[in-house]
């Protein structure tokens, strides 16, 4: 794993993940010249986490994920890059190189910056998924340049939201259950304690597969859903805001065949 914090701190190493039972159906993947490298579809999973920002416990989180990936036998190389600060606003000097997402297979992008608004800023992360990045978007992720202007970043998420509902634990209805992402999805499966965001829009591009209903206004939202941004898959869940959620077993399963679908890994 290579793992980056606050520039100050720079620790490499190399966080290799063996490669087990799990065998989910692969897919070739194919890249233009002036698309991001790939690696090969049998080989290791190159993965990047984009974590920080407020709220939540996010090297408990990120710990979380790559043990999980571990459990379900994906061989994977991890670059973790937790900058920002623990406040709403940050532009992360990772993002500087216009290359930025060229060595990965799939981004993970679980931070939350609600007040940061540079246009140009968030255009350079987008452009790069539009490309063809794929990504995985977690709970506060679909928060972070709330207060923007533009509406890229969430074109790229599939949904906008702005607020969330009361923590509780809230009943997943799955509505696809045939999606390469759903099909190992138990059925009447509870959330761990957590914020059931408020989705105002879905995005044209996007297809939901689970929703959870509103304790206080008695809607389904959606909370684990598909989106195709440009040449982009992406994954997201609304879910992810507690240390609890990051040890439900459920949660963490579907998060790691999001990331294996958004890569062209299952099919």
């Amino acid at each position: 794993m290579t793992f980056h914090r606050n520039q100050s701190r720079l620790l490499a190493a190399t966080f290799l993940l063996a490669l087990t039972a799990f065998a989910p159906t692969l897919a070739p993947m194919s890249a233009s010249a002036d698309e991001p490298a790939k690696s090969e579809p049998n080989g290791s999973l190159k993965v990047l986490l984009i974590t920080s920002g407020c709220c939540h416990d996010y090297d408990f989180q990120a710990k979380a994920l790559q043990m999980a990936a571990t459990k379900a036998g994906v061989e994977a190389q991890w670059t973790v890059v937790n900058d920002g600060g623990k406040g709403t606003e940050a532009e992360i000097d990772f993002y500087n190189d216009e290359a930025w997402a060229k060595p990965f297979d799939v981004v993970i992008h679980n931070e939350c910056f609600a007040g940061t608004t540079n246009p140009e800023y968030i255009q350079r992360i987008t452009k790069a998924h539009h490309a063809g990045t794929p990504a995985v978007v977690i709970h506060c992720a679909m928060h972070t340049y709330r207060d923007a202007k533009i509406d890229d970043w969430r074109e790229f998420l599939g949904v906008t939201s702005r607020r969330h509902d009361h923590q509780s634990r809230y009943p997943i209805k799955v509505v696809a259950e045939d999606h390469p992402v759903m099909r190992e999805y138990p059925a009447a499966h509870v959330s761990a304690m957590d914020e059931l965001y408020i989705i105002e829009k879905v995005w044209p591009n996007t297809t939901v597969l689970a929703t959870s209903k509103s304790e206080r206004d008695g809607k389904d939202y959606p909370v684990i859903w598909t989106n195709q941004y440009g040449h982009a898959r992406v994954y997201g869940t609304t879910y992810g805001h507690s240390n609890e959620t990051f040890q439900d077993e459920v949660f963490l399963a579907n998060v790691v065949r999001g990331m294996l679908w958004a890569a062209g890994r299952l099919e």
